[in-house]
């Protein structure tokens, strides 16, 4: 039985990349690469991440990792910064890393992660964002998702197109066409004042049981158009039917 003498060399290697520092441990008795990323953060950066937690909405993912990053820039471990955090000692060197080879932006952004192909191409979504802000099929009060799915595989080459593909991307255009605001815009004269004002009159009377008030929303007229004309969806923004 012969021995192999295998000496333990430990080398630290420091290298600045635009102002970032990156500390590597190489250890040739393990043969391993261990990586550890330090935050230094200018004086703007860390007010911009200052202004990120005390100020607006975020996502909860975004306020982590600045979160992460001031930690790492005033010198905690990172094992205490996960457990503090309740995040995993993954995401903490995710961020680290992220800041290190890149920016402040490219830290607080979500990594591309992998997945199936968009069934729907950027031409496609942009058809069933315009055929969710249409008018609905002859018969229908309202575009469904069902509805859009089965008109999108009519105007499209695809043979089948699932209900949950149709609502991830009405609601990544902020798209609701089952939902509807109504609205009043009256015309405005002195007609219109003079029965308000004798609406309003007669309700600031105190009561009297002699003189009985009755409201009656019920009318004898049948409604079989619109009055004025729907203001379609739109990305963002429901749509609006007239009050009459």
């Amino acid at each position: 039985m012969t021995a192999r003498y295998l000496p333990c060399v430990s080398v630290n290697l420091v290298a600045d990349i635009a102002t970032r520092s990156i500390h590597l441990g190489l250890s040739q008795l393990r043969g391993t690469i261990t990586i550890r990323y330090r935050v230094d953060l200018s004086e703007a950066e860390r007010a911009e991440l200052q202004t990120l937690l005390h100020g607006g909405r975020h996502a909860a993912r975004t306020l982590k990792r600045a979160q992460i990053l001031l930690a790492a820039d005033a010198g905690v471990p990172d094992e205490t910064m996960a457990q503090s955090l309740g995040v995993g000692g993954s995401t903490v060197y995710r961020t680290k890393r992220r800041f290190v080879e890149g920016n402040l932006e490219k830290a607080l952004s979500e990594e591309p992660r992998p997945g199936a192909k968009r069934k729907l191409t950027g031409p496609e979504e942009a058809l069933l964002v315009a055929t969710a802000c249409s008018r609905p099929p002859e018969g229908r009060a309202r575009w469904t998702i069902e509805l859009l799915a089965g008109e999108m595989v009519r105007l499209t080459e695809h043979e089948s197109l699932s209900r949950e593909t149709v609502r991830r991307r009405l609601a990544e255009n902020e798209i609701k066409p089952w939902r509807e605001k109504m609205w009043c815009v009256p015309k405005i004269d002195g007609e219109y004042v003079a029965r308000m004002e004798d609406v309003l009159d007669l309700y600031a009377e105190p009561p009297d049981p002699a003189r009985p008030v009755v409201c009656l929303d019920e009318s004898p007229l049948q409604l079989i158009g619109q009055v004025r004309e729907p203001i379609p969806a739109a990305p963002g923004q429901v749509a609006r039917v007239d009050y009459e």
